[in-house]
């Protein structure tokens, strides 16, 4: 049955045209929004969990879910080789299951996968599946299915051709699939974080893998919905499975919805207008602005409900490629971080509702200091390092790449002057994301308005910060003692000893200066106001809930429509 709840609600927002925002912003720095009320930020942050969900009433069968995505992947779904953004990843989740997933304690825990245990030196890991598992296309999850995968994911299938993922397994020594449900993998060192580079490889039927011409399109997981239809840039549909392996409290298989349909709306504004309006169900946004601005009030005024989250944060930064004038030298990096004043860059130009960031780490995640030693704001500190760099005969000026969007653009312009105070000339280039994305991976940019790094197992950042030979190393880091601290905290077992390793890097980044750290990046799932359940539903086996770090998406299957 496909409920349409959509007639009774046909308020819209009005447009937020850049330059309302901007009077919002400035409010907002001063502790008032744009009426001369008192500060939302407060209010804002303290809605733990989602609201409106305490009294929803229990879970409901049925209906269809509209759900607006930031944009569309245009390269598709063959998961090895796609380079998937939010928006991806939402659809993976609909449609793919991993071998483990991450509990709300930030455990990595077993989910396709029954078991995954290591040998006493952690360097072989048995994988143990779950048995009765069925893909989409009736055949079964067994090993040789997943061992074809695993060799997929590292490029060592002839069918796919990875790009990114080569380089995160490629400590992966040799997969065996030694029963019908169990692999064995074997790793080149120790590798005490092994479980969780698969919380984001999801897992394809055999017709897919092997699938040379549309393995992009033809999408066959395990996931909670099976894909119905796809017309790239205006919608694609997922059907309920019903097969689908976990069961829900009322006895039956996840998941709640019959269908649900993502569209992609990219102006964060007409995505909020659409679910006001009615004519979406669920959004998610990471603008600051929306957060404590508009999407605040709806919840405030009980027309939707949200889950707003910072947990385990991606960080927004200046990425600097250090292999490159002026960046290559450590007083330029060093002038531009502390000519960046990242207090009122946030209060302008965020709402002042992040976190400000001063290290790659999240709070409450491993690595993470109070202590971290980044370079404060010091306009005269800067400018004496850009006169004495200007004066070994020195060029300080640059370009920085950052997204064609408003917003983005504003932020750019504030470092731009922020940055004049202290002689340093800006070039600011706004490009689509494509092209921002093929910059900085054929190292043709100086700096680059960058959001990366998701908390969580700092061990996930190997790749991009080891330094030998290492294309995706993007930002040129050459650091023996964070290659060094790298290499002890993969294959370190003890809690507190790895903290203390990643501290280490934590304050190479601050002395080296390889990024400007802004802020941590919040993001926020907002839905109709009879629409539930984002995190309503428990792993299997006892492992818990999941985590609410909504930079990696969120679960789909325990989601319901109701009252």
């Amino acid at each position: 049955m496909t409920l349409d709840r959509r007639s009774n609600r046909s308020r819209a927002l009005p447009n937020r045209l850049f330059g309302g925002v901007v009077a919002v912003l400035l409010l907002a720095a001063c502790g008032q929004d744009a009426n001369g009320g008192p500060d939302k930020r407060d209010s804002t942050r303290s809605e733990k969990g989602e609201s409106g969900l305490a009294t929803a009433g229990k879970p409901v069968r049925g209906g269809r879910l509209v759900y607006a995505l930031e944009g569309e992947s245009s390269g598709g779904y063959c998961l090895p080789e796609a380079q998937l953004a939010l928006s991806g990843i939402m659809v993976r989740t609909a449609l793919y299951d991993t071998l483990t997933v991450i509990n709300r304690e930030g455990e990595t825990v077993p989910s396709l996968a029954k078991s995954i245990t290591p040998n006493d030196t952690y360097d072989e890991w048995t994988i143990v599946l779950r048995d009765g598992v069925k893909f989409h296309d009736g055949t079964d999850l067994d090993a040789a299915v997943v061992k074809n995968n695993i060799d997929a994911w590292r490029g060592q299938y002839p069918a796919r051709h990875p790009q990114l993922s080569i380089f995160t397994l490629s400590n992966v020594d040799t997969v065996t699939a030694t029963d019908r449900m169990t692999v064995v993998v074997t790793t080149k060192v120790p590798w005490v974080a092994f479980k969780t580079p698969w919380v984001i490889m999801g897992i394809m039927a055999q017709a897919q893998l092997d699938d040379e011409e549309t393995c992009n399109s033809n999408m066959i997981g395990t996931g909670p919905f099976k894909l119905a239809s796809w017309k790239p840039e205006q919608e694609l549909v997922a059907q309920r499975n019903p097969e689908y392996w976990q069961v829900a409290p009322d006895g039956q298989p996840y998941p709640y919805l019959d269908a649900i349909a993502f569209r992609p709306i990219s102006d964060s504004a007409q995505r909020i207008n659409a679910l006001e309006a009615g004519e979406v169900d669920a959004m998610m946004t990471s603008e600051p602005t929306d957060i404590v601005g508009p999407l605040t009030d709806l919840r405030d005024s009980g027309a939707i409900n949200m889950l707003v989250s910072e947990e385990h944060a991606e960080v927004n930064f200046l990425m600097l490629n250090s292999s490159k004038p002026p960046f290559d030298d450590l007083r330029v990096r060093r002038a531009v971080a502390m000519g960046i004043d990242r207090k009122a860059l946030n209060e302008l130009t965020n709402a002042g509702f992040p976190t400000i960031a001063d290290q790659p780490f999240p709070p409450g995640d491993l690595g993470y200091t109070e202590d971290a030693g980044f370079p404060e704001y010091d306009v005269e500190a800067a400018t004496a390092l850009v006169e004495e760099y200007r004066a070994s005969g020195g060029d300080p000026s640059f370009t920085i790449t950052a997204l064609s969007d408003p917003k983005v653009t504003a932020r750019a312009e504030v470092i731009k002057n922020q940055l004049a105070k202290i002689g340093i000339e800006l070039r600011l280039q706004s490009v689509i994301e494509a092209a921002m994305i093929d910059q900085v991976i054929g190292d043709k940019y100086q700096a680059a308005v960058w959001r990366y790094f998701s908390g969580g197992e700092p061990d996930e950042h190997y790749t991009l910060w080891y330094s030998q030979e290492n294309p995706v190393n993007f930002n040129k880091i050459d650091s023996p003692d964070i290659d060094e601290a790298l290499i002890e905290g993969r294959g370190e077992p003890d809690p507190a000893k790895r903290q203390k390793i990643y501290e280490r890097i934590t304050k190479d980044f601050s002395t080296n200066v390889w990024n400007v750290w802004l802020n941590y990046q919040p993001w926020a799932v907002a839905l109709s106001s009879d629409v539930h359940g984002i995190y309503n539903f428990e792993y299997p086996d006892g492992n818990g809930s999941p985590s609410i770090n909504l930079s990696r998406g969120h679960s789909l299957q325990g989601m319901w429509v109701g009252n």
